[in-house]
Order: structure tokens, then sequence, then C-alpha cells
């Protein structure tokens, strides 16, 4: 179980890094983006480097985008989600797209900012019973076909933390078999559209490389169902990165890049993901030069987003990943 102090300080830090980014808007050139297109060709650097659509707080999900493109990244994903509408998108203070939403209402906005899409977000609570209240399997199935529809390749869940006495209880076996449930159909539904569900470590199940395997093994549907390797909360969770990179090789089809600080390192094992990084690539000790070689080596071809906060830091650490991939 995580520790939740742990959890709230690095969410102060967070949103306090993420409340300071603000940038000019400025004209884009647009772009097509139907629903059948494939993703699109990689950049010079070899690798498709996008950053998540969370960096500016309290605007709409076409700020965020645009917000991206003038930092020059040329690929973003769909970060947060909802069911429904929602009051916070309605009055325009909160960057969420409704998994109801009609896909050309998104294109729209990816259009005008001239970018692409390259996954959908559908992190949930798959350890906790099953809840209106909770994002879950049919959050995720509803982000399956979404994405199908506007041409997104990758879509991406985790179990996340329990918050219920029931979840905190489970045993290891048990974990596996409600990770099993909960995402049978979503496997289903992701293998009839061509979709590649990917699990993320961000949870005390998926930031093992042993038990990822174990859930891995249970889900089957090799083809289909897949790994998006997060550095930092893999590190975090007290795995090594390269040994995900080692064990999974080529079922690695996405990467989320952060790096930690130094002082987060009396958190490892205990702390099992957290939202962005609030440094550069390269200033922390995840060890991003050695993991961006090792993706390369096993044949790594897929998109990346940076989860990181901050203008300075989003442009800096582009330019690192481009220079250690070409090395």
């Amino acid at each position: 179980m995580m520790n939740e102090v742990s959890r709230r300080e690095f969410i102060k830090v967070t949103s306090a890094a993420a409340a300071g980014f603000a940038v000019a808007q400025a004209s884009v050139s647009s772009s097509t983006y139907a629903a059948d297109d494939v993703p699109a060709k990689k950049e010079e650097s070899g690798m498709k480097i996008g950053c998540f659509a969370l960096v500016e707080p309290f605007t709409v999900m076409a700020r965020q985008f645009k917000a991206i493109a003038e930092m020059g990244i040329k690929y973003a994903d769909i970060t947060d989600n909802h069911q429904g509408g929602m009051l916070g998108t309605e009055y325009g203070f909160s960057s969420s797209i409704s998994l109801d939403a009609h896909p050309a209402s998104i294109r729209e906005m990816v259009e005008a900012a001239g970018i692409e899409l390259t996954a959908f977000c559908a992190h949930a609570n798959l350890l906790d019973p099953m809840s209106p209240a909770r994002y879950g399997t049919t959050e995720i199935i509803k982000a399956i076909r979404l994405a199908k529809l506007l041409g997104i390749k990758d879509v991406i869940t985790t179990e996340g933390d329990p918050k219920t006495e029931f979840g905190h209880k489970l045993t290891p076996k048990e974990r596996i078999f409600s990770m099993r449930e909960k995402l049978y159909e979503p496997v289903q539904w992701a293998e009839e559209l061509g979709i590649d569900l990917l699990l993320e470590p961000h949870g005390v199940v998926t930031d093992s490389v042993d038990s990822m395997g174990e859930v891995l093994n249970a889900l089957g549907h090799e083809k289909t169902v897949g790994i998006c390797l997060d550095t930092g909360n893999s590190w975090l969770g007290g795995s090594n990165p390269l040994d995900f990179i080692k064990t999974f090789g080529k079922r690695i089809k996405h990467v989320h890049w952060k790096d930690m600080p130094k002082e987060m390192e009396e958190k490892r094992g205990k702390m099992f993901g957290c939202g962005m990084a609030v440094i550069p690539l390269g200033d922390g000790v995840v060890g991003i030069p050695e993991i961006v070689k090792a993706l390369k080596k096993s044949g790594f071809d897929g998109a990346t987003t940076l989860e990181i906060a901050g203008p300075d830091n989003v442009k800096k650490s582009a330019q690192r990943l481009k220079e250690w991939w070409g090395a």
C-alpha cells in the first residue's frame, strides 16, 4: 500500500510546478487526421516524442493541445477523460475529454493545434470493487472505441492504488484475478478493433517485473496486450526500468518519460506512481540515457510521451532524448 502522506506531498510539489506553467497562445499550422489514419512518420530523431495534455492548469483541452504545439512538440495524448458531461469543461477550467464526445469535435481541436494524437489514457481502478463512481471496465471500453474513431493505436491503462478496505486486503493472487476480470472485456474490444491495450507501471502489481509478467500471462492475447513503460513510475515502485526492457522487449509499445530527483529515493518501494516529473530528463537518478540506449537496442519503434511539468523542462527533455537516441 502506498504512503498517502508521500503521495500528497508529491502532488503538492507537482501541482505547484504545473501552476507556474503558462505560455502565450500562438498561431499554428493545421493538419488532417482521419479516423483510419496510420500514426504519423517518426521524427528525424527516430523517436516520436509527445507530451501529455495536462500542461496548463485550469484550461480546456483545446488550449492544452496548442500549448504543446507552442513548445515545438508534434504529438500528444488524450490524458484526462470522463463519461458524460462535466461542469469544468462546460465552463472552461478543466482539461478533460468526454468518452461520449463526437470524434469530430476532438479532431477539430487537434487540427487547430497542428499536432497528432498517439495515445489515449484509460488509467483505471482495477483493485477495488466496481462502482459507478470508479473509472473501470466500462470507461476503458469507451476509451478503446473512441481511440479507434480517432485513429489512435495505443490505449493505456493500469490498476492504480486501491481506495477501499477491500482493495487493500487483496492477496497478490487476488490482485491478479481482479485485474484479469476487469480487463477481460476491454481486451476483447481492443482485439476486435485493432487497438493495442497497454499496461503501465502505476501500482503495486504493475510496478513489479514479476507481477507484471503474471498479469500479462493471465490476460493472454499477446499481440493485443502490451506495456507502456513509465520510467519514473517503475523506478519509484522499486524496480529497474532496464529490467522491464530486458524482460518484455518488444511488448513495450509506448513509453512515458519521467526522471526522479534524488530526494525521491527514500520513497522507492513505498509510492506506486506519480502524475508528472518536476525536473528535466537527465537531471535525476533514474538513468534515462541508459534506458534510451536499451530501448533502441531492443528495436523499440513506438511513440513516447513526456510527463513533465514546465515548458523549459519539456523542451530540454525533448532535445536530450533526440541527442541520446541519435548517439
